[in-house]
Parts: C-alpha cells; structure tokens; sequence
C-alpha cells in the first residue's frame, strides 16, 4: 500500500506552501477512483468544490462542499470521485510543531468526519489567508490552525455516546432547515427537554450559545453555496435563513471580516484578497 509523502496528492495541485508548521495545498481531484493509500503526516480535508467519496476501515462519507475530514497519519483509506470538477484544501501538520506547540492528537484515531461549524468557518478563514499573499498570512495561519485544535474537542469526536440524546436532536434539526425561524422552546420541544435546560447545557455541547450556532450554521452553510457559482447571493441569503441582504451582509462579515462578494473572488482563484 502506498504512503505520500509531504505535499503529495493524487491529482492536479495548483498551489503548495511549505511553512514551518504545515504544508497547504490546494487541489484538483482528477482520478476517478484512487486505492487504498496512507499519508505520512495527520492532515485535514476540507471539500471546496464538487464531491468526493472517501471510505475507511470503519465509515463511508460522501464529501460536498463544505465537508472537513482529519486523518490520523495511521490510517488508510480510499476515493472515488463522481463525474465534474471537484477540488479540495489539505492542510498537513508538521509533528515537530505538535510537538513544540505541546498539542497531543495521538487521541484522535482514524479518519473522521468534523461538523462543528464553528471549525469549518475557521477553514475558510484559512483557505482565504493561503491567497493572501503577504507576510501577516503565515502568522495568521498558524494562529488559526491553532484555533482549530483547540476546537477539536476530542470527546465531542470519540465520546459521542456520552452526549444526551437532545444534542444529537437541536443539531439536526438545525441543520434540516437553516431557513427556519427557531425559536428557545421549538428546540426544546423537539429535543423533549425543557427549555431552561437546554439554555443552560446548549454550551457545554456546542461551545457556543444558540443564537451564535445559528448564525456560524447559516454563514458555513452559505459559504458551501457559494462554491458552486450557480446562486447570486441574494438566493444564497434567502436559501440560509437570513431576514434580507443586509442581515446576511452584517453575518457574515461578524464571521469572516470579508464581504461576501470579496470572498466569492477567492473562491473563484483570486490569488489575492481584497478586503472591505
């Protein structure tokens, strides 16, 4: 079975940066199918455009726009990519900096699936300062890098069953329709709790308040639509849950300092950022 090596990916890579605490690329899936292979370093997966299939030993996920996977530099696994243009954003750890940053992911075991919102906004943030092109990005990458293993609380990953059944609930329901107007005892009602208790524990499982979730849940979410080109952003407003354009507008600026607009531009290959 084959290991890549730094840097290395199967298909057209159209960017790579060597910093001294990870190596970004940013790349074309070309193969219809790839086989089972290894990387020599931990690494994340971030789906910009396009779907991916990709199995291990143990899960199947079907990637789209907006999907984040870790894999653990242990772990094998596979491709298949339907027809169309698919790209991705892989960010490799350098274990050497794990080391001197005292930060332990041994924890985190095999590949799996991220769908905290609040750490896929954060990609964005990252894929946006791997286009800058000045010497802030690389201190702000490794900053955000930082942010996002801090992020990963490895018992939201490994330790899911201790989670009550209600945080499974809200969280689905949320995600099923963004568009929804929620309201504190809605939520309650469908989680079978009452709603003083989800106010009180909704932070202890999401990081985060209610009315904060939401919001990073729309702009995530209007981020992934983004990809695809084929909305104008007064759709992608509307399609998220938000009240008009300038609600949209004010969101996600709180959540990406860009306007939406701007950020559409990197997507689209600006090798630069221009910022409002």
């Amino acid at each position: 079975m084959k290991t890549l090596k730094t840097g290395e990916f199967y298909g057209q890579t159209n960017q790579t940066l060597h910093l001294d605490f990870a190596t970004i690329t940013d790349t074309e899936y070309t193969h219809d199918r790839v086989g089972w292979h290894y990387h020599e370093n931990a690494y994340f997966t971030f789906i910009l455009q396009g779907n991916v299939i990709e199995g291990n030993k143990k899960e199947v996920y079907t990637c789209t726009p907006g999907s984040l996977l870790f894999h653990n530099w242990q772990d094998p696994h596979y491709n298949i990519k339907p027809k169309g243009y698919t790209r991705g954003f892989q960010i490799e750890i350098n274990n050497n900096w794990l080391a001197q940053a005292d930060i332990d992911i041994q924890n985190l075991q095999g590949s799996f699936s991220i769908d905290n919102p609040q750490v896929k906004l954060l990609f964005y943030r990252l894929f946006k300062e791997s286009k800058a092109n000045d010497d802030a990005s690389i201190p702000a990458t490794e900053a955000l890098l930082l942010q996002v293993l801090a992020g990963m609380d490895s018992s939201a990953v490994t330790g899911s069953r201790n989670r009550p059944d209600w945080v499974k609930q809200v969280k689905e329901a949320i995600a099923d329709d963004l568009s929804h107007k929620f309201t504190l005892k809605e939520l309650a009602t469908t989680a079978n709790v009452h709603p003083a208790h989800l106010s009180r524990d909704f932070s202890k499982y999401f990081n985060t308040n209610l009315g904060e979730y939401i919001r990073a849940m729309r702009v995530e979410k209007a981020l992934s639509l983004m990809h695809s080109g084929k909305l104008s952003l007064t759709e992608i407003a509307m399609q998220c849950g938000f009240a008009d354009q300038s609600h949209f507008l004010r969101c996600f600026k709180t959540f990406n300092a860009d306007k939406p607009s701007a950020y559409r531009a990197v997507l689209a290959g600006g090798s630069t950022i221009t910022h409002p």
